[in-house]
């Protein structure tokens, strides 16, 4: 019984935390999707890893997915926020180049890249609140050798593996997989001019899973949960407690309801003239007949049956009947009584316009008003009184026809169904009761009662066209066309600038560009540095270091901050190299520590060498060498210091070091293109563009997050639109990222804990939506242990704890964010 279950559960939920592979279906074979071996010239299949394997050489050949290959692919990819890139590679000493990239224009959805001249490995990606991001790992892979590669995401947690070995594992910004159509998937490379990758790849692979380096290493085995499986279960138990409260309160409303409907029958009914009728029921309306149908009242005219009346009678409609009767037709034969009739009145009129009636012995004034009399009464429906020269008579009113021949009782003309309207183009015709409308089509205005004419929203000034563009009338509505020096789709334009504005400048008008902090020049071209301009005095320990962009008081050698970070370098505080054994000093001498740096000083009596320690190695007095790990610094032995500098690049030297001094290089296949295609920049040259700083190095372009200034004393910070680096700012819900390690959940207006990451709207309202952000807090799991213990046994109690116990000391802090629901009119 119970047992069983349990055991069922364990299972499953082994099962789900354990696994050891993906299904074919969770797995992507890019090489195989791209048929390598096949569509790409100049890319040759090569010994791979293993020597029965497939491996391909690139060497900056153009390998582009073509658009049905590339749809297939990224269909499977998007709305994904659990997946892992696998690949085996082997990149070239020196090479800076793309792995992976998927992207539409300039957005970047999904890239990889490894830089050997920063020795970094970097991610790409878009977050869910639609920001660029760059993931940077500080890592060497381009040393021509071959190495294993994953990248695992789980909503926001991404983990680094390389050779099977877990190097990086962070908590990020939850990348978003919304890529859009049309987007491009290039191997070995960005696009058909940047980010050329030079190597070997293999068994490159997208996995529809977290944890898909298991499948790369199998030795390696899955514990634990991943954050996703965290956020989605906690966020599915959060909705059906929502869930579960609102559908309560309805049940309790309903409840009520029915115990006041018990015994009733529930049918549709129909009003006509404010009276209530029952499903199937029929009554008359004056000469109709009426039926509630559905809901729905139907009526038609009284079918007068043909008439046989006999000799001494003649068919009349009597008061209140709608078809003729046979009525007794009086003749002289009948005896006849006199009758004592009153005296008739006086008439005002003259004699010659007094009239004899057949129906009455009195006379009457020609013009006799017969309706006043009471005629009018037998005008019932729709009807009118009309008096005529000795009598009156019933008309249907205009709009109306007759039920019957004496027009007592009349029914409305459809004049828009039997096309007697006056409607002209433009319109459309819409019946009313004894009478019609003309209604404008959209876009129109009117004319008059019958027709109508365009409306020019251009005229008007109703339209939606941009400040910077031109307004054209349309049939029924208009378009937008952007000016001349703008471009976008008229709805929105923006100013567009010759050369295009360099550095994160923005193009506020036609050939003018505002340029971001740090910047000047006519395209922002120049990096203004605050170091030489004297707009920086750093203190004495310290030296201004100029950035693009900005500056920094750098800590000089033999100093170091102590933590406060000041901004002009005042927290810079002297090493004591002698007591962190940081020196160079040979065994024969004894170190001193000096302000900022030391001294190797051989004792009295002794006569000391002068030798120096450095990397293990004993190095003579005056002696010059070249490090093994970087051969463009140069190091010498004075008196038992070593002193290290960058090599000296004499571009008048012929023999000059091109690795070493870029800058020397003259060859044209050393320069590189911008990323707009229009400029050229030299081997050594360094730029700005979307917030990264790029340079070019023997013809490839290498681009990194700018470096910030680090912001002090600020909890919760935000990146300005238009700017690359954050800046204090004092309301969590305008915040970016939230710096602060004080671990908490998030408490709505209600004392109710809300778990990060989850949404709910605000109690009480409709159009605010509130959201805990921003990260993680494995205290959370503690509450969500407790909470899966309702529905599941102490297995999987067990199974978590036990992650519990291992993650326990990773803290974050979350912030309730509130939203009002934009409502479209």
């Amino acid at each position: 019984g119970r047992g069983g279950e349990d055991g069922l559960i364990f299972f499953f939920f082994l099962h789900i935390y354990s696994c050891s592979g993906a299904e074919p279906a969770q797995r992507v074979d890019v090489l195989e999707e791209l048929k390598l071996g096949e569509s790409f010239s100049g890319v040759l299949q090569v010994r791979g890893f293993h020597n029965q394997s497939r491996a391909f050489l690139f060497q900056g050949t153009n390998v582009r997915a073509s658009a049905a290959v590339a749809e297939g692919l990224l269909q499977k990819l998007r709305g994904r926020i659990e997946f892992t890139l696998l690949l085996t590679l082997k990149q070239e000493r020196l090479n800076s180049g793309v792995i992976l990239s998927i992207h539409h224009s300039e957005q970047r959805f999904l890239e990889l890249e490894s830089s050997a001249p920063r020795n970094e490995i970097r991610l790409h990606y878009h977050t869910q609140d639609q920001r660029p991001h760059t993931e940077v790992f500080p890592y060497r892979l381009a040393d021509d050798r071959w190495h294993k590669i994953s990248v695992g995401v789980s909503s926001s947690h991404i983990v680094l593996h390389v050779d099977c070995s877990r190097i990086y594992e962070r908590v990020v910004d939850t990348p978003a997989m919304d890529i859009p159509a049309l987007s491009s998937v290039w191997l070995g490379q960005r696009n058909a001019a940047h980010g050329f990758y030079k190597g070997i790849m293999q068994d490159v692979q997208l996995v529809l899973m977290p944890q898909g380096h298991i499948s790369q290493c199998p030795d390696l085995n899955r514990t634990c949960p991943t954050c996703n499986d965290f956020h989605g279960l906690v966020q599915k138990i959060m909705e059906l407690q929502d869930l579960l409260a609102k559908t309560s309160s309805k049940l309790a409303r309903a409840e009520e309801k029915m115990k006041s409907l018990d015994g009733c029958y529930c049918e549709k009914t129909c009003s006509l003239d404010g009276e209530v009728y029952r499903e199937g029921d029929a009554w008359i309306d004056g000469c109709r007949n009426c039926t509630c149908s559905n809901g729905t009242v139907k009526c038609e005219a009284v079918y007068c049956p043909p008439l046989l009346c006999a000799p001494d009678t003649a068919p009349t409609y009597m008061p209140g009947a709608c078809c003729k009767e046979c009525q007794l037709i009086h003749t002289l034969e009948h005896s006849m009584n006199k009758v004592d009739d009153p005296p008739c009145p006086e008439l005002n009129c003259p004699e010659l316009e007094q009239i004899s009636l057949t129906d009455r012995c009195c006379k009457v004034c020609r013009g006799h008003d017969f309706c006043a009399e009471g005629s009018s009464q037998i005008c019932v429906e729709n009807s009118e009184c009309v008096n005529l020269e000795a009598g009156a008579c019933c008309s249907c009113k205009d709009g109306f026809r007759s039920l019957r021949d004496d027009s007592a009782y009349c029914q409305d003309i459809d004049e828009c169904a039997e096309g007697k309207h006056y409607c002209r183009e433009n319109t459309v015709c819409v019946n009313t009761p004894g009478s019609f409308m003309c209604i404008c089509h959209t876009g129109y205005i009117r004319i008059d009662d019958y027709s109508c004419t365009e409306h020019d929203e251009c005229v008007t000034g109703q339209h939606d066209c941009d400040e910077n563009a031109l307004c054209f009338n349309t049939v029924g509505g208009h378009s937008c066309s952007c000016k001349p020096g703008f471009v976008g789709n008229g709805t929105v334009c923006r100013a567009l600038c010759d050369g295009l504005c360099q550095n994160g400048g923005s193009c506020i008008s036609p050939d003018t560009c505002i340029c971001q902090q740090g910047f000047t020049g006519k395209r922002c071209e120049t990096d203004i540095d605050e170091c030489l301009d004297g707009f920086v005095e750093c203190d004495s320990r310290a030296t201004c270091v100029n950035l693009p962009g900005w500056y920094h008081c750098e800590c000089r050698d033999g100093y170091h901050d102590n933590g406060m970070f000041s901004a002009n370098g005042e927290s810079c505080e002297d090493i004591d190299e002698c007591e962190m054994e940081r020196h160079s000093c040979a065994n024969d001498t004894v170190c001193f520590n000096m302000d900022g740096s030391y001294d190797c000083r051989c004792p009295h009596g002794k006569n000391c060498s002068g030798d120096c320690v450095h990397d293990n190695k004993v190095k003579h007095n005056s002696q010059i060498w070249v490090l093994d790990s970087d051969r463009c610094s140069v190091c010498s032995c004075q008196n038992g210091l070593v002193m290290c500098r960058r090599m000296v690049c004499d571009c008048d030297n012929p023999t000059a070091d091109l690795f070493c001094c870029p800058e020397c290089d003259p060859r044209i296949s050393s320069q590189c293109l911008h990323q707009n295609g229009v400029l050229t920049y030299s081997s050594g040259d360094s730029w700005v563009e979307n917030c990264q700083q790029c340079q070019c190095l023997r013809g490839e372009v290498d681009c990194w997050p700018i470096s910030c200034p680090p912001v002090q004393d600020c909890e919760f910070t935000a990146i300005p639109e238009g700017e690359c680096c954050p800046r204090c700012v004092t309301n969590p819900c305008q915040a970016n990222t939230i710096s602060n390690d004080i671990t908490k959940t998030c408490t709505d207006e209600h004392g109710i804990s809300r778990f990060s990451g989850s949404t709910w709207t605000k109690h009480g309202t409709e159009c605010i939506l509130c959201q805990c952000k921003v990260t993680v807090s494995y205290i959370i799991f503690y509450s969500f242990v407790w909470t899966l213990s309702i529905f599941f046994s102490y297995y999987i109690n067990l199974i978590i704890l036990l992650c519990l116990v291992v993650n326990n000391n990773i803290l974050w802090r979350a912030s309730v964010r509130c939203f009002t629901y934009m409502i479209p009119l």
